[in-house]
């Protein structure tokens, strides 16, 4: 319980954080005057460091433990964050959010929590611990957005930074919690994949594919939804502070979707398929997107439609994690995982810039709002040839 406790609370304060910066968007770029395309690129660069530092740290945390791991990772978070105010070029944006900020969340973040609580659950209770582990990130998404919104309107935006900041360090006591969960080597006698084994395994392997270009298309919506949702509020004329309960909403409910898919996973005991759950969540988003898209903008829509999208926003994670370790099994699970969020995050990076740039250019996000429909309708396809049965091990004999 302590595990799980500690692992859900640091991701509540580190995707918190990362998921809440899309309040800011408005605010540095009008302190800098760089354009909301240059600031997307600091966002999106972000996006895709989040990702590539995962497997990175995974390959760490499954050697050593997620200990050093996590500490680490949360200070870059703290740093990079109280930093922002002082960036006023892209390239220090970049560093700031992209490099600081993003990366220490990478490191604290799902590929290694993730593991770390897969090592220590029994097989069948897998799934509820991801949903309870993957429900802590939405709940700090929850808290933070309205916290956040208001510290901004009492006391401007740089204090609301220099908050989150400081709030951010109070996971690093999970650090203790969670340093003692390493991959433990097998016997003597039984064969033992490198990391470099399991890594090539993964990538020859159909399943995994298919499996990555799927949270490829989650990682668009994700930070699409992330960066840019404050912004579709204040384009539609309505308040800021809708903007920020818009947020809060997709954290709230992402609770109820975690949850919720991590008891259907733990009930099902195999008899669902979960490749089947991925397709039936994409195609959830793919019907809300194109109700939103048609319908008038108010108040009322604007939130019916971030709890739908925060029902199936991370939804994903603990049936994709389930399948990454049904694959491959735990010995390799946060580097393995980690090469997942990799695709995710060049998805978000996508969706973090092509909305800038398309706002910029256009004026509306019109051509944003058809690719996501495109895309997650190729989502929901693409799992349904997945084979979900483990992978044969291969590995030199030890």
């Amino acid at each position: 319980m302590l595990v799980l406790l500690a692992a859900a609370g640091t991701f509540a304060l580190t995707m918190g954080a990362r998921q809440s910066m899309g309040l800011f968007v408005g605010s540095i770029n009008t302190h800098t005057g760089l354009g909301l395309g240059a600031v997307s690129l600091a966002f999106a660069f972000g996006q895709l460091w989040w990702g590539l530092t995962q497997p990175l740290a995974g390959i760490v945390a499954d050697r050593w433990g997620p200990g050093r791991v996590l500490v680490v990772g949360v200070a870059l978070v703290a740093l990079g964050t109280a930093l922002i105010p002082l960036a006023t070029t892209t390239a220090g944006l970049i560093v700031a959010i992209g490099v600081l900020a993003a990366g220490g969340a990478g490191m604290a973040g799902p590929s290694v929590l993730m593991a770390a609580t897969t090592r220590l659950v029994a097989p069948e209770r897998r799934g509820l611990a991801t949903g309870v582990v993957n429900a802590g990130g939405s709940f700090g998404q929850f808290l933070f957005a309205p916290i956040l919104q208001a510290i901004t309107s009492a006391a401007g935006w740089v204090a609301a930074l220099n908050a989150m900041a400081l709030i951010t360090l109070l996971a690093l006591p999970a650090a203790w919690a969670l340093r003692g969960t390493a991959a433990q080597p097998g016997a003597a006698t039984v064969p033992r994949q490198t990391t470099r084994e399991a890594v090539s395994q993964a990538l020859s392997h159909p399943s995994f594919r298919l499996l990555a270009a799927g949270f490829f298309v989650c990682g668009f919506h994700v930070a699409f939804l992330a960066t840019h949702l404050p912004t579709v509020v204040a384009s539609c004329g309505l308040p800021p502070e809708v903007g920020a309960w818009a947020l809060a909403m997709l954290g709230l409910f992402n609770i109820a979707g975690s949850l919720g898919i991590g008891w259907a996973m733990s009930r099902s005991q195999g008899r669902w398929p979960l490749k089947s759950m991925l397709a039936l969540i994409y195609a959830t988003r793919a019907v809300a997107v194109l109700l939103f898209v048609l319908a008038p903008k108010s108040t009322g829509m604007v939130l019916v439609f971030a709890a739908v999208m925060g029902a199936t926003f991370l939804s994903t994670v603990p049936p994709t994690a389930a399948l990454v370790a049904r694959f491959f099994g735990p010995t390799h699970m946060a580097t393995l995982f980690g090469l997942v969020m990799v695709s995710h995050q060049v998805g978000g990076f996508l969706g973090a810039y092509l909305g800038g740039r398309v706002y910029e250019a256009r004026g509306s996000y019109d051509a944003v709002w058809l690719l996501d429909i495109v895309l997650a309708i190729g989502a929901a396809l693409v799992h349904l040839p997945i084979r979900e049965e483990p992978a044969p091990l291969r590995a030199k004999p030890a």
